[in-house]
């Protein structure tokens, strides 16, 4: 990725003055990607390396200094630490844990196309994130399958969206799509927007959580000269997450129209308890982010320290609703391939 060393005028989130700080880029580059590194911002012990650089070797380590600074220094249970550095438990065979557990190759229609369920197709924009979240259900994914980055990355899929008028919704995933630039993002809605029969556009993303200072002025510019609604959808899985900067960011974006939603998976030794569920619906009630689902954990390899009981979920959600207002209470769900739709748990 090229980086740029020139400061970079955005928009101070809800201030309506601009700041020159540098571009998101270039924090982006310097996001930590050593295991020791991480260890050593956060006065852990050694002794966590050897087993982090092991399983790093299988799936990478990537975190933003931004998150690492919502991290508790000096504990290595820290829920958002967990959800980043390699452990040596990624590394053991458990059995129902595969590579591919959605299917989803056999759900291409197009190298870079996913059409799972009637009404909404996903385009995979890019294989990019700004953190590598070690429970990712595409921590294998073959995203270099039919690739091409020079200009008909998106035309097959695009070929596909548009002689299909069943196809009302277009999602953007990955990887992160705002891992793109501007330009790309543009070049891309605008070629959904121009397809008659597509309604909206629901965006995928983790980076204004991970990455707030990509919601810049360029970023907010682009999603107000879309023509479609547009629904984004976030990933939070932890209270801890949602800092001021955060909240700043979500306001940005709904002054830009953009509908926000959230979506949390459900781990072990993240947020599997209700105290945290709740601390987690009622922040993001707060800056404005409607809980949406709550994933059971995908059995993809390398993960099975995550997973967590459905009895044990149904039991948390059901005291989740106790204590709250419905629209505030977040779907159970989980995905089964083939299914019509996320199957409900309940």
């Amino acid at each position: 990725m090229n980086v740029t060393t020139e400061m970079t005028a955005v928009v101070d989130h809800g201030k309506n003055r601009n700041v020159p700080i540098f571009g998101w880029r270039r924090e982006l580059a310097e996001a930590i990607t050593d295991p020791r590194e991480l260890l050593a911002a956060l006065g852990l012990p050694s002794s966590l390396a050897e087993p982090a650089e092991r399983a790093s070797r299988t799936f990478s380590l990537r975190v933003t200094r931004s998150f690492l600074s919502r991290m508790r220094h000096g504990d290595p249970d820290d829920p958002l630490l967990r959800q980043v550095l390699p452990v040596g438990e990624e590394l053991l065979e458990s059995p129902g844990f595969v590579a591919d557990p959605l299917q989803e190759n056999s759900a291409r229609r197009a190298s870079q196309l996913l059409h799972k369920y009637q009404g909404r197709a996903l385009i995979v924009t890019t294989e990019a994130c700004a953190i590598h979240c070690r429970y990712c259900f595409r921590r294998e994914f073959p995203y270099s399958s039919g690739a091409d980055e020079s200009g008909g990355r998106w035309g097959g899929a695009l070929a596909v969206i548009a002689g299909d008028p069943s196809i009302e919704e277009v999602i953007l995933s990955g990887g992160d799509p705002l891992s793109l630039s501007d330009a790309r993002l543009t070049q891309l809605t605008d070629a959904i927007a121009a397809i008659p029969h597509v309604r909206r556009i629901r965006v995928h993303t983790r980076q204004p959580i991970v990455l707030p200072s990509r919601v810049d002025a360029g970023l907010l510019a682009w999603l107000k000269s879309i023509r479609l609604p547009v629904v984004m959808v976030l990933h939070v899985n932890h209270p801890n997450e949602i800092d001021e900067d955060v909240r700043d960011t979500c306001s940005a974006l709904r002054s830009a129209g953009v509908t926000l939603l959230n979506q949390s998976v459900l781990l072990r030794g993240v947020n599997d308890a209700v105290e945290t569920l709740h601390q987690l619906s009622c922040a993001l009630g707060d800056a404005g982010v409607m809980p949406y689902y709550l994933h059971l954990p995908d059995r993809v390899r390398g993960t099975a320290h995550f997973d967590v009981d459905e009895g044990e979920a149904r039991g948390l959600v059901a005291a989740l609703a106790a204590r709250l207002s419905g629209y505030l209470v977040p779907r159970l769900v989980r995905e089964i391939p083939g299914a019509v739709s996320k199957v409900p748990v309940t």
